[in-house]
């Protein structure tokens, strides 16, 4: 059964071996992101102040995972298998918890009176079950169907943006990118990474965050951050691309921990420099590090065995955890909580999200899925 996602990379086919260190990458990146979305609370809307500075290049990353394990799963299966049972199989992997993730943000929306939510007063009962079951089937909305605010596509489960991309993605790959041969395919990863160095380093903000507001601004940065890392991950697998180094998952981590960390860079007088950083890190170093991660193919160990935990852990973390963001964020500004205070609180509730997520992906995700494909993936490599 398939279960790629812009954040889940075990995808393979029967009797394909699996890239359990890519797995445990994107569930280190998962963490990172639940860290720096709660390490915003504190930066006031100001990308100079926050801890965690480059943590949303963490989706840059998912995306690069997805298209480099997209293309080792399905590459090979287009003589059997057609166009709707590609989709199947990515609807079966994402849906779910897609479902739930917006079901999760509904369920708590109640504990969301604050300040910073200026669209919360405004917000029906029935506004919000209308927004949810759109978001179940990731219709992105308007601003004017925001119920907060914050001018996000899915307004009760922000995140979800990503995985929109990922479809666009996915759609692209499966109804003709697939066909391109490996020089094609470097002409449209070189000309989507020259979109991608133009709106980071020429551009007004000089960073790649965005994505998740329907305008000329947030369709620009969501279509320039999916395109590079998506298919450059398809070409990378394409060509091999793949180095062994001793402890890869180590060294790939470390790496990966650096480039979200490193505080920015040029200030507010040179932006591009911060954007030269950025376009450093998806078009060079995270394939780099995606390489070291597919170069070790072990198969047990204890960093396997936590990486492999990391894998499983990180899409259902992605996906619901950030309702709870809402709540810790809104609580922090309103009432102005002291750090230490936060810290304390903040640790409990990166805690919960990484329990919400497991007890989501056991007793919800895995279950349904497992039904979903017998139902419907039997016979879905027949044409």
């Amino acid at each position: 059964m398939d279960t790629t996602s812009a954040i889940s990379t075990n995808a393979t086919a029967p009797g394909k071996n699996h890239y359990v260190i890519l797995d445990g990458l994107r569930g280190v990146a998962a963490l990172f992101v639940v860290a720096f979305h709660l390490f915003e609370a504190y930066a006031g809307n100001n990308p100079q102040k926050q801890i965690i500075n480059h943590g949303y290049l963490a989706v840059d990353f998912f995306f690069l995972l997805s298209g480099f394990v997209v293309a080792y799963a399905y590459d090979d299966r287009w003589d059997r298998m057609s166009v709707s049972g590609f989709f199947k199989r990515r609807l079966i992997r994402l849906q779910p918890m897609v479902v739930m993730g917006s079901v999760i943000g509904a369920a708590l929306f109640v504990f969301q009176d604050f300040s910073i939510f200026p669209k919360y007063d405004n917000a029906s009962f029935l506004h919000v079950v209308i927004v949810m079951a759109l978001g179940f089937v990731m219709i992105p909305l308007p601003k004017s169907a925001d119920v907060r605010g914050w001018d996000e596509i899915y307004p009760l489960n922000g995140p979800a943006w990503s995985l929109f991309y990922e479809y666009v993605a996915n759609a692209l790959y499966a109804l003709g990118v697939r066909k391109l041969s490996n020089r094609s395919l470097g002409v449209l990863v070189t000309l989507s990474a020259l979109a991608l160095i133009y709106l980071v380093v020429f551009g007004p903000r000089g960073d790649l965050i965005g994505g998740w507001a329907l305008d000329a601004s947030g369709i620009q940065i969501g279509l320039s951050r999916v395109m590079f890392p998506f298919f450059a991950g398809v070409l990378l697998m394409r060509s091999g691309g793949r180095i062994r180094v001793p402890y890869a998952f180590a060294v790939s981590s470390v790496l990966l921990i650096v480039a979200l960390c490193l505080p920015r860079f040029g200030g507010t007088d040179h932006l591009w420099l911060n954007g030269l950083y950025e376009a450093g890190c998806v078009i060079v170093l995270f394939p780099l590090i995606v390489a070291i991660g597919a170069g070790d193919r072990a198969a047990d160990g204890p960093s396997v065995r936590l990486a492999r935990f990391f894998g499983v852990l990180s899409y259902p973390l992605y996906i619901t955890h950030y309702a709870l963001i809402y709540i810790f964020t809104g609580w922090v500004v309103d009432r102005k909580i002291p750090a230490p205070q936060g810290a304390v609180v903040g640790i409990g509730v990166f805690i919960t999200t990484v329990v919400i997520a497991y007890a989501c992906l056991k007793l919800y995700d895995e279950p349904v899925r497992r039904g979903l494909a017998a139902r419907y993936l039997a016979n879905a490599d027949r044409r």
